[in-house]
This record gives structure tokens, C-alpha cells and sequence, in this order.
């Protein structure tokens, strides 16, 4: 309970504070109200003081006027907090349950106390409580999801194994027998572990492969696997037939390049009558070249060696002393000469635009020439190497090479210009260079060549003349006209073929004294390819009497002096080169014939 503080006395008439009381309320009459003066005096003082007496001042009393007075102000309230109230705490449960309330006394009192339970383990058991309970319906729904989407993968991957077994059938031997193949498969209502279990052998021709299955959407299927096996006994070298050139335009299935190093190079130097002195006059020659070069990487028709070029024309004599390296089996990458051969390529793509053309250099009707060969010498550095670094060159110089193409199928000195055979020539080897080399090559160009070549030819197809209208066949044109023949698909006993090698045998054998490297180049490749008697007539003069042409001492020891060849204008390195060439062709590119 709140005690409440004793009012203040009231006022007194000499200013005492127990003589100032609160006026009292009066009724309309003039009354007080609320009791007489006693009963506030008796509040004040207490039972046992006697309140003073009253008077006004002077010992007069005002009289009373009837206006109401205002209300008194209410007593100040308590500033100290309330008091809770104290409640009994509850007495202990006896553990005997809800019936211990109503039977209380009942039964006897146990003294020992259970401890109660703080408010964080009843939170903890609660926890735990939950977390089981979570974890038990989480293994009722991972067990119901699993037995649900059985069926689906399982069926599935029953079928990919069936669907497997199938062509494995198909790709062997083995399945040679079969002829039907009868599947029966349906939707698994078996455990996981029973279903996974497959027999994956081959089974018997009259059996058929059942898997567990429900009576509801049973499927029969029945699978015609056709009989394309055939009982395919071990070949024998002697049934092989040889693989010649068709009279259309073929594919190469040889590599063309393969031969230039390690073991086959020996085999076929051996096959084709290489000898020391071939060899030799090789390396002197390679030497000669490397000591030419100029230190931006390029090679030049003039200088710095004597008896150049009329006029210059570096593309053309770095492709063709690439070549001369390349044809030895030296790359960017690997062999004797491969600081000399990076440095060439460099400067050969550099020359190269965005139409793959590199004989910006070059002057008058030369550049078409030493665009040709430096298309050969990209794609065969490319073939020999496969690096992509160089692959892009060489593409976009035999995508130039298919656009300058002319509609007769030739080319000469401008592109779309009708062309010749000397011309041709050299961009015929450059297209079956990329082919060799793996470029793309549009079968339609290759077409166009033999249309060119027929309107070109003599005799039939067994001579060639300059240009398409002329009579005039000549040794040189004819050699070269029945090389593109080789590449282009001619058989090694077409008519024509038979006949032209005849005539460059008979009228046309090698000859020292005549001086043309131009034509012993062309037919030096023509008979290495041909093989047989007229090959072996021509690499007999040719082995011994080149060779013995080569400067042996001076500065100029490796080269073959220019002055009397009948192409003495190209100047030294360019004699040089193609006579480089004929002492490679032993393994300098594989025969596109069966020797025999």
C-alpha cells in the first residue's frame, strides 16, 4: 500500500503555515461543504491536538460572499516506483503427475527434489529434437526421390547400352553373322542395384536379350541390322595391284615431300642410281647459295656474285634458292640451313600483300615467274613442316594464283591474260605443291589446266607448243606439258604419255653441249617419274656430265657457270639452282608411278 504525506495546516491570520488552511467549498446557501471544521482539523493535527481558533482580523469576520470558489488543487502524487506485489512461489510437484494436484496429501511426500530444468537445455533438447526429426524426413524424401526417378535413368541407360551394344555389332567383325537382332525392353520396376547388373557379351545369333520388365508399356522392337561384312581374308603383297594415275584429276595419296631425309631418302637415292658425285655436287652447290644470301635474308639475280642477272629480281631468286634448300631437306625448323631458310621466309612474306601477291619487286613479265615459285616455296616449306605460323602465306598465295588464272586454263604475264606453257608450267607445280601440302585447291582451276593443255598440245597430247594455235612443238614445252600431265592424272601407259617420253628419249636425249638447264630440269623430273629404260638412259649422262659442269675452286665453287647455257639472261644463281634440282630429284619428290 502507498502511504500518503500529511497535508500542509492551514493558514493563519499571523502568517503561520498551520494557521493557512484551504478555504472551504460553499453550497449556494453559503455552507460549507464536505464536513464541519472539526473533521478537517481532526485530518491536520490528529485525534489528540485541539485545533486553534479562528478570527478574522480586527475581530471581525468578513462576511461570506455566495460566489463559488474554485476547485482546491489536487494533492502532489507519490515520485517512488509502485511496489510489486510479492507472489508465493508454487510448490514442487511431487513427479506423480497431474493427480498429485487433486489427490494432494493423498500420497506420502518425496523428499528429494528434482533439479529443475534451465530455460537453455529445454532449448537444446528442443533442438535436438527438431534435428532428428529434419534428418529422418530427409532420408524418407531422398529414399521416395530416388525410388521415383529410378525408373527414367535406368531405362535410359539401359537403352544407350543396348543402342551400344548394337554398334559395337556393327564396327566389328564379330556381329558378321547376325541378321536380327530382337530387343525386349520395358520400364525396370527391379531394385537399382539388380538392374545396373548387364551382361554386355556377345550373344548367339537365335537369342535374344530380355531385361526385367513391367506388364504395363512392354515394347517389342525388332532391329534389321544388314549384312555389309564380308569375310575379309589376309591380303598378300603380291595381290596388291599398283596404284596408278587415272586419266582424271586425282588426289595425292603420296606425300609428296616424304622422301627428302632419313631412311627413304637412302632407299631412294638407291632406287634411282644417286651417286657420291650427285651428292657432292649437291652440297657444294647448297654451300655456294648460303654465301650469297644478303643479311636482310633475300637472294639476288645480280650480285654479289659474277656473271648475274640482266635485271634484278629478289622474289625470284629467294624463292628458288628456298627451294634448292628445301629440295634437301632443310626447313625454318630443322636441318643444316634452317638460320638461312627462317631469313628467306621472312623476307618472302613480307613481300606479301593482302591478295598474296610477292613480286611487287620484280619487273616486267618476270614477276609472274617469281610469283609462281615463290608460291611453290611457301607450300612446299609448309607441307614439309605443317606450321601454322606459315599456312596462311601459302593459302593466300594459292587463292592469288586461282584468281589470276585466264578462262582458256592458263596463265601468262597478267592474270585473266591467255596464257602459255612456260608460264603454266610453274603455277601447275605450285598448285600441286598445296595439294601436297594439304591447301585447298578448287577442283574447277585443276579442270581448266588439262583444257588449256589440249588446246596446247600436238600430236595428239605427245607434244606441246608455247602458246595454244602454234605447230611448233618444242623439247622444252613438251617436257613441260607432259609433267602437268603426270600431276594432272595421265597414266603412266596412256598413249600419249608412252609416245612423248619416246620422242624427248630419241630427239631430245641428254646433251652436254647443248646448255639448256631449263629443259633438263622439266625432263629430268618427267623421266624420274616415267621410270623404266628411258630413265635409266637419262640419269646415266645426267649423273656423271652435271656434276662434272659445277665450278670445283675459286669463289664461285659450288655454281654452274651461265656464259654458255641457252638461258645464260638468268645469270649464275639462276643456273645454279635449276641444276640443284636435277641432282635432287632422286628423293627430292616421291614418283607419282609404281616402280618396278
Amino acid at each position: 500500500m502507498t502511504s500518503i504525506p500529511p497535508a500542509p495546516p492551514p493558514p493563519s491570520s499571523d502568517g503561520n503555515p498551520a494557521d493557512q488552511g484551504r478555504p472551504d467549498q460553499l453550497d449556494s446557501d453559503g455552507e460549507t461543504l464536505g464536513g464541519d471544521d472539526s473533521d478537517l482539523q481532526s485530518l491536520h493535527t490528529g485525534p489528540n491536538q485541539q485545533a486553534p481558533k479562528q478570527s478574522p482580523p480586527g475581530g471581525r469576520s468578513k462576511p461570506l460572499s455566495k460566489k463559488p470558489l474554485p476547485p482546491p488543487p489536487p494533492p502532489p502524487r507519490s515520485t517512488l516506483p509502485p511496489v510489486r506485489a510479492i507472489t508465493e512461489p508454487a510448490a514442487p510437484r511431487s513427479g506423480i503427475g497431474s493427480a498429485n494436484t487433486r489427490w494432494r496429501g493423498g500420497l506420502p511426500e518425496i523428499n528429494t527434489r528434482q533439479t529443475p530444468k534451465t530455460e537453455a537445455s529445454k532449448q537444446s533438447e528442443k533442438l535436438t529434437k527438431q534435428l532428428a526429426t529434419a534428418e529422418e524426413d530427409n532420408e524418407e524424401s531422398v529414399a521416395d526421390s530416388v525410388t521415383q526417378s529410378a525408373p527414367s535413368w535406368l531405362l535410359s541407360l539401359v537403352i544407350h547400352l543396348i543402342v551400344l551394344l548394337i554398334l559395337a555389332l556393327i564396327t566389328s567383325p564379330t556381329g558378321n553373322g547376325f541378321k536380327n537382332l530382337v530387343l525386349n525392353f520395358g520400364i525396370s520396376s527391379e531394385p537399382v542395384e539388380d538392374a545396373l547388373e548387364l551382361d554386355l557379351s556377345t550373344p548367339q545369333t537365335d537369342q535374344t536379350i530380355d531385361a526385367p520388365t513391367d506388364a504395363i508399356d512392354d515394347a517389342l522392337v525388332e532391329t534389321e541390322i544388314p549384312d555389309i561384312f564380308e569375310q575379309v581374308q589376309p591380303a598378300e603383297m603380291e595381290s596388291i595391284q599398283p596404284v596408278l594415275i587415272g586419266s582424271e584429276t586425282i588426289e595425292i595419296s603420296k606425300p609428296m615431300f616424304s622422301g627428302r631425309s632419313g631412311a627413304m631418302r637412302k632407299a631412294l637415292e638407291a632406287m634411282f642410281g644417286a651417286t657420291d658425285e650427285t651428292r657432292d655436287a649437291v652440297k657444294l652447290g647448297l654451300a655456294w647459295l648460303k654465301r650469297q644470301q644478303h643479311r636482310s635474308g633475300y637472294w639476288s639475280m645480280e650480285k654479289p656474285y659474277s656473271n648475274g642477272a640482266v635485271t634484278e629480281n629478289r622474289p625470284a631468286a629467294t624463292a628458288m634458292a628456298l627451294l634448292a634448300f628445301a629440295g634437301d631437306g632443310n626447313t625454318h625448323l630443322q636441318g643444316m640451313y634452317r638460320e638461312e631458310v627462317d631469313k628467306g621466309l621472312k623476307y618472302l612474306v613480307s613481300q606479301q600483300d593482302r591478295g598474296g601477291y610477292m613480286a611487287s619487286e620484280a619487273r616486267g613479265n618476270e614477276r609472274t615467274y617469281a610469283q609462281a615459285q615463290a608460291t611453290i616455296a611457301l607450300c612446299e616449306i609448309y607441307g614439309m613442316t605443317k606450321d601454322s605460323w606459315l599456312r596462311a602465306y601459302a593459302q593466300r598465295a594459292v587463292d592469288y594464283a586461282l584468281k589470276a588464272q585466264a578462262t582458256d586454263g592458263g596463265w601468262r604475264y597478267r592474270p585473266d591474260e591467255p596464257g602459255d606453257t612456260s608460264v603454266t608450267g610453274w603455277y601447275v607445280m605450285a598448285l600441286q605443291s598445296a595439294r601436297g601440302a594439304g591447301l585447298e585447291v578448287d577442283q574447277a582451276n585443276l579442270d581448266l589446266i588439262s583444257k588449256y593443255l589440249d588446246s596446247a598440245s600436238v600430236y595428239y597430247g605427245a607434244g606441246y607448243a608455247y602458246q595454244p594455235g602454234r605447230n611448233d612443238a618444242s623439247p622444252t614445252m613438251t617436257a613441260e606439258g607432259l609433267l602437268c600431265r603426270q600431276y594432272l592424272g595421265w597414266e603412266r601407259n596412256h598413249g600419249p604419255m608412252v609416245e612423248g617420253v619416246n620422242l624427248l628419249t630419241s630427239d631430245a636425249p641428254f646433251d652436254i653441249s647443248q646448255h639448256n638447264v631449263y629443259y633438263w630440269y622439266y625432263a629430268t623430273q618427267v623421266f624420274h617419274h616415267f621410270g623404266g629404260k628411258p630413265w635409266v638412259t637419262w640419269n646415266d649422262q645426267m649423273k656423271v656430265k652435271l656434276p662434272a659442269l659445277q665450278i670445283q675452286e675459286g669463289a664461285e665453287r659450288g655454281s654452274w657457270a651461265p656464259q654458255a647455257d641457252r638461258w645464260s639472261i638468268g645469270g649464275r644463281l639462276y643456273t645454279t639452282c635449276l641444276s640443284i634440282y636435277c641432282l635432287e630429284v632422286y628423293y627430292r619428290h616421291m614418283p607419282l608411278y609404281d616402280q618396278k
